[in-house]
């Protein structure tokens, strides 16, 4: 007889709008399909903020965090970490365990293990841990142990690197989102205050590419899919949500060079950049 896996699709990442970049278009799916959605994050996203404090900018992204899991009729939990200081622990173990058996979780995403931000890799330890015990009777918390151990899915989002290009852990598979694309922008909508911090760290207004060797796919918020050569030059106006970007050949590398332009008074050093997208 096949295990039955309760209906419960539970995303637990690090910070509020990693899973609307990670794995919403999954939870859409699932959503449509008959699945409660849960989304958790790790920390309050303390450190995301401008002119604020971590306490005023942890109230701001909750309320930003539970706007978009409502696109998706979710519920959404913080588990109370740090910002920029997450660790592996026993008691924020015990808390996500707690959670996991209180939702029923059937099925957990979470990071890459080797994820580029240390905030993601110990989210991914921690949900690891937490998923594999979650069923077992002597756990010390008060909430009913799960019937099995729930599926547990790492997920990545686009192009399957990190920020530099180095190529993280190939996937077992993919899962077309095409579908669920304007969700997940309508989801990452919800997140007005990290729009105003990318502006606010990198005096960014607008950004220019070119591209130097082999060929780029490209897409803009809703836009199809452009594809450029080497030669072309593209666009990406501020405020843009930047859904695809990847080297569409197997065989030839993508060399880019990706011009960003700062506010006339802004503080610091313009500068050029190069991307291999290998």
């Amino acid at each position: 007889m096949a295990t039955e896996f309760n209906r419960v699709a539970l995303s637990v990442n690090a910070h509020p709008d990693d899973a609307e970049a990670w794995n919403a278009g999954v939870l859409k799916l699932l959503h449509d399909r008959g699945y409660k959605i849960v989304i958790a994050t790790m920390t309050g996203g303390d450190l995301g903020g401008c002119n604020m404090s971590m306490e005023e900018t942890a109230r701001l992204r909750f309320g930003e965090a539970k706007a978009a899991a409502a696109v998706l009729d979710a519920e959404y939990y913080t588990m109370g970490g740090i910002d920029g200081s997450l660790f592996d622990s026993p008691e924020i173990r015990l808390k996500l365990i707690s959670l996991m058996r209180k939702v029923r979780a059937g099925i957990v995403f979470t990071h890459l293990p080797n994820d580029y931000h240390p905030d993601h890799r110990a989210t991914a330890a921690i949900v690891e841990a937490a998923a594999m015990v979650a069923s077992l009777d002597p756990v010390p918390v008060p909430e009913k142990p799960l019937e099995v151990t729930p599926l547990l899915y790492h997920t990545s989002p686009l192009t399957l690197s990190d920020p530099l290009g180095s190529q993280l852990t190939p996937p077992h598979f993919f899962v077309d989102v095409t579908s669920a694309v304007q969700t997940k922008i309508e989801m990452l909508g919800k997140h007005q205050s990290q729009l105003d911090l990318m502006k606010h760290m990198h005096k960014i207004d607008d950004f220019f590419g070119y591209v130097l060797e082999g060929e780029y796919e490209h897409a803009l918020d809703d836009e199809p899919v452009k594809q450029y050569e080497a030669g072309d030059t593209f666009y990406e106006p501020s405020g843009s949500v930047h859904r695809v970007a990847r080297n569409p050949s197997a065989k030839t590398r993508t060399r880019l060079l990706a011009v960003i332009l700062h506010a006339r008074d802004a503080k610091g050093s313009e500068y050029d950049f190069v991307y291999v997208l290998k």
